[in-house]
């Protein structure tokens, strides 16, 4: 059965590359598309401050983390949970690159080695609203997500909602979604055997001006064709 997660993190300032850290990692479990409640949430040490422009988006101040645990201390149990899952994430490259540089960090190869297919879902709402603003908060109020809770960002609070974005952007496939479950809970496709025997057709003849046109037709065709018509020669034969 389809296991997805709903990713989101936040972070010290915009470049891990430049020594930035993740702070906070929100996860959100759908299976089959419903909302299962197993959710996955930590708030990071990250041994430096935050940007002052990164601390006005998130409001996570530095002394508030300086007692939780270090991402190595948490790796684990985050990969565990990760496991084989399809990943959702909105604006996919910024946290990949961050989660890339903290598993860097501890030795391990990219996340990519440990998770299922990986789905940007900025990249689906451009895909579906070109030219239009697509940031959560955009896509939040186009889909009537409420999102009136959000005044600052929260990685598992945009997590929940960017699992009903999600779910939103993707509402054409509950149809195949359900055609997918019935198949798995049952261990193979459903076939129905009729018995083409048990059903009489009935039989529908030509009315006379019917088969008038027909035969004028066939006139037309004769004289363009010099007489080679395949429909008088199959009659006739």
């Amino acid at each position: 059965m389809l296991r997805q997660i709903i990713l989101d993190t936040e972070t010290t300032g915009l470049s891990a590359d430049n020594g930035d850290r993740i702070i906070e990692i929100g996860c959100v479990e759908l299976v089959a598309r419903k909302l299962t409640g197993n959710n996955k949430h930590f708030y990071l040490n990250p041994g430096r401050d935050s940007h002052p422009d990164a601390l006005r988006i998130h409001g996570i101040s530095n002394d508030f983390l300086k007692d939780k645990p270090k991402f190595e201390a948490v790796v684990e149990d985050l990969l565990a949970y990760l496991q084989d899952a399809q990943l959702i994430i909105h604006n996919a490259p910024f946290d990949i690159g961050f989660l890339n540089k903290e598993l860097e960090l501890t030795g391990r190869p990219p996340l990519r080695h440990f998770v299922g297919e990986i789905t940007d879902t900025l990249v689906m709402a451009k895909e579906m609203y070109p030219g239009k603003r697509n940031s959560l908060d955009a896509l939040c109020d186009r889909l009537g997500v409420d999102n009136s809770g959000r005044t600052l960002h929260g990685a598992l609070l945009d997590a929940e909602l960017l699992a009903d974005v999600y779910i939103n952007l993707t509402r054409g496939q509950d149809a195949l979604l359900v055609i997918e479950e019935d198949a798995q809970n049952t261990g193979s496709s459903q076939h129905i055997a009729l018995d083409l025997q048990s059903i009489q057709l009935p039989i529908m003849f030509a009315t006379e001006q019917e088969q008038a046109a027909h035969k004028a037709v066939l006139t037309q065709i004769d004289k363009a064709s010099g007489g080679k018509t395949v429909w008088r020669t199959q009659q006739n034969g």
